[in-house]
């Protein structure tokens, strides 16, 4: 009997975005009985789980050909080609590209040509397609791609040499993708990429970021909400900062990619800004959207972090107003220069990642009670929950239309979403 492709993805919404798209290709390539696990690369962790993840796959579909394909695929791909569980890896050019799962629908045969591998050389990629998909699934939200790769080589991060240098989607390919979304219905816009703020930096004329949200925000009136992804602060332009400060269709959410509160860890990341850049960015865009809600990244025991430089971090939560945090404990790439640097014991890692977190739920709690009594505009994602402008979850006692935008004033909280209505 056959059964249309599982499909398992870990890691950033870039690769969540990117599954859709494989689920696209796949029905439309006719391919079958076949399992596709997109892979993460961010840490060692991620591999472990994927490796386990493969495993489990095989002995649920002991009949489907297992496919292996992401960032860890692109980075380490003789790890999976060596698994027995595999029957090909794939890298991250190819996952995107119609022809290769075309070929595997009419049933070409890569493993007894390649090996099992079919990964080229990601750095030689120079172009990134637009693609168009349905929502992750919903009727609320849509995620558009605007960008791929990094041209930074901070020292603990080993993304780039599984995405490649970065390469811009064109103004003209998002806007005319946004408008068709629009068209549909979805009332919400998220732009993602791997390093969005470097978007245009490879197109002609170099236009910033803030030059695309505005176009955007101008071309396609009808998009209620336009959400962007993670960036890097010390890359934010002022077309951009104004955007978010003027434009309320923009939502007033960042999540930041800080990594750490010290100098000298940041220096050793060779991260692009110090400590008090980000505090007075932070500071800065509250002053122009006192509604402004921030996550951020922060990796806990990068190598030879002391107490001291540990604590810096841990004070950044509060001085730079930090809501969602993305806790990251150190764990060395190989291949990258930190995974030399002298690593820190495992038992001190977990223990600051761990009051990190801690530090992070009584931000969140904080945030949670101060909205009671609020009026939101709720972007719903099922009967039951929506999100704020702020992105903060929010839970309803009655059924509402999901993709719509509703009004809502907050009635209570838990220690992780808010509530609307008696429960």
């Amino acid at each position: 009997m056959t059964k249309p492709p599982v499909f398992a993805t870990f890691g950033c919404r870039l690769n969540t975005y990117e599954t859709e798209a494989m689920k696209e290709l796949t029905a439309a390539s006719g391919l079958e009985n076949a399992v596709v696990v997109n892979t993460c690369a961010v840490t060692a962790e991620a591999v472990r789980q994927s490796r386990q993840t493969i495993r489990k796959l095989r002995r649920e579909n002991p009949e489907a050909q297992i496919i292996v394909t992401g960032c860890a695929a692109q980075t380490e791909p003789e790890t999976y080609a060596a698994m027995d569980e595999v029957d090909l890896v794939m890298g991250n050019t190819e996952k995107m590209d119609a022809a290769t799962w075309n070929k595997l629908g009419k049933g070409a045969d890569f493993i007894g040509q390649t090996e099992g591998v079919l990964v080229d050389d990601i750095m030689s990629v120079e172009q990134t397609a637009g693609h168009l998909i349905d929502g992750f699934g919903t009727r609320s939200r849509a995620y558009v791609q605007v960008q791929n790769g990094c041209d930074h080589r901070c020292t603990f991060c080993i993304i780039p040499y599984g995405r490649g240098n970065s390469r811009s989607v064109p103004a003209g390919v998002v806007v005319d993708q946004i408008k068709r979304l629009v068209a549909k219905g979805y009332n919400e816009v998220v732009l993602t990429g791997v390093d969005i703020t470097s978007w245009g930096d490879d197109l002609p004329g170099n236009p910033p970021l803030g030059d695309l949200v505005q176009r955007i925000l101008k071309l396609v009136p009808d998009l209620p909400r336009l959400r962007i992804s993670s960036i890097d602060s010390v890359e934010a332009d002022q077309a951009l900062v104004d955007a978010i400060a003027s434009e309320k269709r923009l939502m007033p959410h960042l999540h930041l990619s800080l990594q750490a509160g010290d100098n000298m860890i940041l220096k050793r990341m060779k991260r692009r800004h110090l400590r008090d850049d980000a505090i007075a960015f932070c500071e800065d865009m509250r002053k122009a959207r006192p509604d402004i809600v921030y996550g951020a990244d922060i990796i806990a025991g990068f190598p030879t972090e002391t107490e001291e430089m540990f604590a810096n971090s841990l004070k950044l939560i509060e001085e730079c107003g930090l809501t969602w945090l993305h806790v990251f404990p150190f764990s060395p790439r190989q291949g990258t220069p930190a995974a030399r640097m002298p690593l820190l014991d495992r038992s001190v890692i977990k223990e600051r990642a761990k009051r990190l977190r801690e530090a992070g739920a009584i931000r969140v709690e904080t945030h949670l009670a101060a909205q009671v009594g609020k009026a939101h505009s709720v972007l719903m994602e099922n009967a039951r929950m929506g999100r704020t402008e702020g992105f903060t979850e929010v839970q309803f006692s009655t059924d509402q239309t999901e993709g719509q935008i509703v009004p809502a004033v907050i009635s209570g909280h838990t220690l992780t979403n808010l509530r609307v209505g008696r429960f």
